[in-house]
C-alpha cells in the first residue's frame, strides 16, 4: 500500500493496518496524502462524531473507554481519537492510546489513536480532522474525540463533533472558571461525572445559573450524572447523545455543523499552506530575519512585511 490506489480498496474495506498508514500518512505530509483524500471524500458523512472535552482529573478517558465498550455492546464499531499534548522533542503525543484504554484496544471493532495537537491554534491538529474522514470512510459507526482539555484552544472542537459533550466533576472548585473558558457556547450536553461525590447539585445548580445568564439557544444542553469508573449512567448518557443527534436532524443542524466544520478546514489549511509557501520561498532569509528581530535592528512585524511583500502589515 504505498499509492493512493493502492490503499483506497483496503481503507474503504475497514482494514485497521491501511488506516492506521493513512493516518500516518496525512500526519507526516506523505505524498500520496492529498490524493487520497480526494479519493475518500465521496465516501464520507455516514459516522456519528461525539467530542468529550473536560478539565484535566474530569475522568475523560474513563468514561471514553466505558461509552465505547457500551456502543460495542450494541455491536458498533468505534472509533477513538485521543488529542493529547504534543512532545517538545518528538512532535508526537505524549500519551499512548493503548496505556489509557488497555481494556478494549485488542476489540476488532475499535480503532484507537492518540493524536498530537502539534502547536495547532485551534486545539486540534489538521491530522486530526483528516483522521476523524478517514474513520468514517472505513465504516467505523461512531467516532469519539477526546480532547486535552477546556479553554479557548480547545473551542474548536465543536466546529469537527456533532455533539460536543463538556465533562465535570463536583468537588474541584472551578466550575465559575468554566464561563472563562467558553464552555456554555460549545455544550451540547453537559456530561457531571463521579456523581457519587458530594456538591453534584451545587454543580447543576451553576449550570443552570450560567445557562439563565446565556442568550437563549435553540437547544438547551441538558446535564447527565454518571460514575464512569462503575459503568453507572453510561446507557443514558448514549440515550442523550443520540437525543441531539436527532434533534439535529430534525431542526437543520447537521447542515450547519458541516458548514462549521468546512470553514475550520478550509481557513487551516489556508494558513497552513500559505506558511508553507511563503517560508519555501523566503529560505535562508527566514534565519536572517529571525536573527534581526532577536538583535532589535527589525521589528518583527516589518519582518514579516518584507517576507510578505507588504507595504504595511496592519
Amino acid at each position: 500500500m504505498d499509492t493512493a490506489d493502492e490503499m483506497l480498496g483496503p481503507l474503504l474495506g475497514g482494514n485497521a493496518r491501511a488506516l492506521a498508514r493513512a493516518i500516518s500518512w496525512m500526519e507526516n505530509g506523505h505524498p500520496e496524502a492529498r490524493l487520497l483524500m480526494a479519493k475518500v471524500w465521496p465516501h464520507l458523512g455516514r459516522a456519528r462524531v461525539v467530542g468529550l472535552t473536560g478539565a484535566p482529573g474530569a475522568g475523560k478517558s474513563t468514561l471514553t473507554d466505558r461509552l465505547a465498550r457500551t456502543l460495542l455492546q450494541a455491536g458498533q464499531r468505534v472509533g477513538i481519537l485521543a488529542v493529547d499534548p504534543t512532545s517538545p522533542f518528538s512532535g508526537g503525543a505524549i500519551l499512548g492510546d493503548r496505556i489509557r484504554m488497555g481494556r478494549i484496544a485488542p476489540d476488532p471493532s475499535i480503532f484507537i489513536r492518540s493524536m498530537a495537537t502539534r502547536g495547532a491554534l485551534g486545539g486540534l491538529a489538521r491530522a486530526t480532522q483528516d483522521a476523524i474522514d478517514l474513520l468514517d470512510a472505513a465504516g467505523y459507526d461512531t467516532v469519539i474525540v477526546e480532547t486535552v482539555g477546556v479553554g479557548q484552544d480547545e473551542v474548536d472542537v465543536v466546529s469537527c463533533v456533532h455533539t460536543c459533550c463538556v465533562v465535570l466533576v463536583p468537588g474541584l472548585g472551578d466550575e465559575i472558571q468554566a464561563i472563562k473558558a467558553g464552555i456554555m457556547e460549545v455544550a451540547d450536553l453537559f456530561i457531571i461525572n463521579k456523581a457519587d461525590r458530594d456538591g453534584v447539585e451545587q454543580v447543576e445548580q451553576e449550570l443552570e445559573a450560567l445557562k439563565s445568564l446565556s442568550p437563549p439557544k435553540p437547544w438547551d444542553p441538558p446535564a447527565c450524572r454518571v460514575i464512569a469508573s462503575q459503568g453507572q449512567g453510561i446507557s443514558e448518557l448514549w440515550d442523550r447523545i443520540r437525543e441531539h443527534g436527532a434533534w439535529l436532524l430534525g431542526h437543520g443542524g447537521l447542515e450547519h455543523k458541516a458548514l462549521e466544520r468546512a470553514k475550520l478546514r478550509f481557513e487551516s489549511l489556508l494558513a497552513e499552506e500559505s506558511v508553507r509557501r511563503v517560508k519555501a520561498r523566503a529560505g535562508g532569509r527566514i534565519g536572517d530575519l529571525i536573527q534581526a528581530i532577536a538583535r532589535r535592528d527589525l521589528d518583527p512585524y516589518a519582518a514579516v512585511e518584507e517576507v510578505l511583500g507588504y507595504d504595511h502589515l496592519l
